[in-house]
């Protein structure tokens, strides 16, 4: 006897569907990630320092704080720790006195390299059943939905309820 066919269930391809499927891909990459850094016997705020550095230069601290999303107390500390190592300096900013610009040493720049280098290849081999095309097709489409959820945010009440823009309501 024939099993009868069940029939087919449309794809769930409703945001909140997308929200869970990305943040399941993010938890798993995020492990990856902290297996990876903490394999290279750094921790992620000093990994996060000086991959910021190698990758953009010199850069005064509270930006450093900003783009590594770490508050200023643990942006000193993780400094800090680097320079105890001989890994970076601080250094006056050249037009704001109460300023401090942290650059990798010469020996911080081939740490962080090295560490970098580790790093990428424990990314690649995560990313490793997309295709290169697949990667740049996907990192595109991220953007997009960032942009798109930021565009959101700024637009939508804290009750979730979208602000009619542009209307008499």
């Amino acid at each position: 006897m024939k099993r009868a066919a069940k029939p087919s269930r449309a794809a769930d391809v409703s945001g909140t569907h997308l929200w869970l499927v990305l943040m399941k891909a993010h938890r798993a990459l995020q492990k990856v990630a902290i297996q990876s850094i903490e394999s290279l016997g750094v921790g992620l705020s000093d990994f996060a320092v000086m991959e910021l550095l190698l990758h953009k230069g010199a850069q005064p601290v509270n930006e450093i704080g900003r783009r590594v999303a770490l508050t200023s107390g643990s942006i000193t500390t993780a400094v800090d720790r680097l320079e105890v190592r001989g890994l970076v300096t601080r250094e006056a900013h050249p037009t704001d006195r109460r300023a401090r610009i942290v650059r990798l040493t010469p020996q911080g720049a081939q740490q962080a390299a090295k560490l970098f280098g580790g790093h990428k290849r424990a990314m690649d081999l995560a990313a490793s059943r997309l295709s290169k095309a697949e990667r740049v097709e996907l990192i595109e489409m991220l953007k997009k939905l960032g942009v798109s959820a930021a565009d959101t945010a700024s637009t939508t009440q804290i009750t979730g309820e979208p602000e009619h823009v542009g209307t008499s309501e």
